[in-house]
């Protein structure tokens, strides 16, 4: 049954309309094991902002979902300060990878930002397209001696973009890292997200089997970075190195201000987190999607051959690129990386006519703002000329944000939109796509992410 949608007051009224859910645990379930779905039927049943009963009537806790593009703006841009990052979700996450630029606030955060800053300008960032060719070749190997030619695209993406920021954060010390954090990173993400909304919480040093395998996988993770460290501390970096990790021990602040050991650590963690796991996200449904739909394929591998040739790509092929650019922003916005983000109310202010309360926890939703119909026609299809310039120029600048937005918007968006352009570009290139795999489960977690297995074929062409 299909309820019609509360049209917003005239006034501001603190009556947000949502879900009944159940006497003992209200939408808790629902949100819990389908949180996609849930909050996409909430947006149809009861408009743009709606308000989740958490937990037994008369207890539990209040949980405030924004779908609108105009709302999605205003808590994470234009009222941006009246909204921060403090939830269960944040503590769990900032206790799991440190207190980075993805999780800090206020004066840590700024400082931070001002310290990395210039390592994440256009210039630098360009100046890993080759890490990014290098990785993209191997990857284009490996698939040749693949003997069926079926591969699994959330996994190899999951690889290829670990690959990739752990040779531009590490260099040479590409090797060490990757094994840890393939393993550990899916481990620890699971136990955040599980932690992030369990109705009780127990403390960590308990030795649950949930709680030995995320403390573990935690531990190893800085282990692997806090070595990485410490030996490029005592032996110092390579005359003219410019991985990351160098240039963040070299960051210095006007005042002469620099990063400490444990910030180090956190920002690598971070940089590893948020670096392969939300570029992997796109390019395994980015290539899905094209698997699936041969004419758009088509018309990208056309693009892919005409600009690269025979070639490595570069930097400067992300311009000539625009139509595999299409593909990839489509492919985000059906499937956003970042596809729920918290935040928590300081001050009661008023969202799309309703007022919402101090002290909220409110979820912004790329998920369904993405497929808002509103702003979307057919929004579950397909089709990457979407994205076209002048289909662009009308719509508002929050129906589409898969790097957030406002002051906390993504630091890393280019350089995630030049490894996807250009790895997408030598892949469709290199190799024709057939779907194995229809239809995908979904499960969320720190990222979206897939329950079941993506598979494709790809036949070199």
């Amino acid at each position: 049954m299909t309820i019609a949608a509360a049209p917003a007051p005239a006034a501001p009224t603190r009556s947000i309309p949502g879900p009944p859910g159940l006497p003992l645990v209200g939408s808790g379930l629902d949100i819990g094991r389908r949180p996609l779905r849930t909050l996409r039927d909430a947006r149809r049943d009861y408009g743009d902002l709606v308000r989740f009963h958490v937990g037994p009537i008369g207890l539990g806790t209040d949980l405030y979902a924004v779908f609108s593009p105009e709302g999605a703006q205003q808590v994470l841009g234009g009222e941006a300060a009246n909204f921060r990052k403090e939830n269960a979700f944040y503590d769990e996450l900032r206790t799991s990878v440190g207190n980075g630029l993805l999780t800090s606030q206020d004066d840590d955060y700024q400082r931070q930002r001002r310290l990395v800053q210039p390592l994440f300008t256009r210039r630098r960032v360009d100046g890993y397209a080759d890490a990014i060719a290098l990785e993209s070749r191997a990857l284009t190997a490996r698939w040749r001696a693949v003997p069926d030619g079926v591969v699994d695209a959330a996994d190899e993406m999951s690889r290829f973009a670990l690959r990739t920021v752990s040779r531009i954060l590490f260099g040479a010390d590409v090797e060490e890292a990757v094994a840890v954090v393939h393993r550990s990173f899916p481990v620890l993400g699971a136990y955040v997200q599980d932690r992030g909304v369990a109705p009780i919480r127990l403390p960590r040093h308990w030795p649950t089997p949930g709680n030995r395998r995320g403390v573990g996988a935690q531990r190893d993770l800085y282990a692997v970075c806090d070595r990485i460290i410490a030996d490029r501390a005592v032996r110092g970096a390579d005359p003219g190195a410019d991985d990351l990790l160098t240039l963040l021990e070299q960051a210095r602040g006007e005042d002469g201000e620099q990063l400490d050991r444990d910030e180090l650590r956190d920002q690598v963690l971070v940089f590893l987190l948020a670096g392969h796991e939300t570029t992997a996200t796109s390019l395994a449904f980015a290539l899905h999607l094209l698997a699936g739909h041969p004419e758009q394929r088509r018309l990208a591998q056309e693009e892919a051959e005409k600009v690269l040739g025979g070639r490595a790509p570069t930097a400067a092929d992300l311009e000539e690129l625009p139509y595999i650019t299409r593909v990839l922003k489509e492919a985000m916005r059906l499937y956003p990386a970042a596809s729920l983000i918290g935040r928590r109310s300081v001050e009661e202010t008023v969202i799309g006519g309703y007022v919402l309360p101090g002290g909220s926890q409110v979820l912004v939703v790329p998920w369904v703002t993405h497929r808002h119909p509103d702003h979307w026609e057919e929004p579950d299809r397909f089709d990457p000329d979407r994205f076209l310039p002048e289909r662009e120029k009308g719509r508002h600048r929050y129906a589409w944000f898969p790097f957030g937005g406002g002051p906390r918007a993504c630091i890393g968006q280019h350089f995630s939109m030049l490894e996807a352009v250009l790895a997408l570009g030598v892949l469709l290139r290199d190799f024709d796509l057939e779907v194995v795999d229809h239809r995908v489960a979904l499960a969320q977690g720190i990222t979206l992410r897939t329950a079941s297995p993506m598979r494709i074929r790809v036949a070199p062409r």
